[in-house]
């Protein structure tokens, strides 16, 4: 299963790359070493490249931010090195890529968010700080504006770990199982929470195992784990669910 209309090929690998603008690179030190992005990295199917926006700033101490016009607190991002740092950027590569701002005033992320931008071959993340960007960064580069959740973080990093973890799922070869990314809670128009899950040993402190997952009657099992799906949505998500689908369980 492929998408090569949303990947570059490098080396005849499917590759998507992120590009994250940030005044902080090295947070991402360690983010890239761990888990399925490190293994995702060294195998060819993706890459981070970080960029200090600070370098694009012409003041000799590499200030980037400055005091609101109008007055109010904090500090604001210039318009002038954001943009430049933005269209430097995009001229790294063949393809420009899709310019996402995290911000608070965003459209906010879920996982269709995640499927519609997934056919895209490359990303630049612009990561705020401070009170955010100057409003006429938004005006130029008309970028895609997303919001990770009704909460303040600290700046737009840890924003982007979030968008990179759940974007690299989507990427063919990233996951040892394919069809996990499918079974997963809101994927693919799955609008129910994922059933539970249980392993070895079969009992703990006398929780036990449903006996049902060890029948090894599939279509029984297929059953219960549709029920326990609709149970637990109903029970914590009741708003993930059509009007069609309250029947009780």
């Amino acid at each position: 299963m492929g998408y090569p209309d949303r990947c570059l090929w490098i080396n005849g690998v499917e590759h998507v790359r992120f590009d994250v603008l940030t005044l902080f690179p090295q947070i991402f030190a360690g983010y890239q070493t761990q888990s399925l992005l490190a293994k995702a990295i060294e195998r060819g199917l993706t890459s981070i490249h970080l960029h200090d926006m600070r370098q694009w700033t012409n003041d000799p101490h590499h200030k980037i931010d400055d005091r609101p016009f109008g007055g109010g607190p904090g500090m604001i991002l210039m318009v002038e090195p954001v943009v430049q740092c933005v269209r430097d950027v995009q001229a790294e590569a063949e393809t420009p890529g899709r310019l996402i701002m995290l911000t608070p005033q965003g459209r906010k992320l879920d996982q269709r968010v995640i499927e519609e931008l997934s056919r895209e071959q490359r990303f630049l993340f612009l990561c705020g700080r401070y009170e955010g960007f100057d409003q006429r960064v938004s005006d130029i580069l008309q970028p895609d504006e997303i919001s990770i959740g009704d909460f303040i973080l600290n700046g737009g990093e840890v924003a982007s770990m979030v968008m990179i973890d759940a974007l690299i799922r989507m990427i063919p070869g990233v996951l040892g199982d394919e069809t996990s990314s499918i079974e997963d809670s809101f994927s693919r128009g799955n609008r129910r929470l994922e059933y539970p899950q249980y392993t070895r040993p079969r009992e703990f402190e006398g929780h036990s195992v449903p006996e049902i997952l060890l029948s090894g009657n599939h279509a029984a099992i297929k059953k219960w784990r549709d029920e326990q799906s609709m149970k637990r949505t109903k029970q914590r998500r009741r708003d993930l669910l059509d009007d069609d689908s309250q029947e009780s369980v």
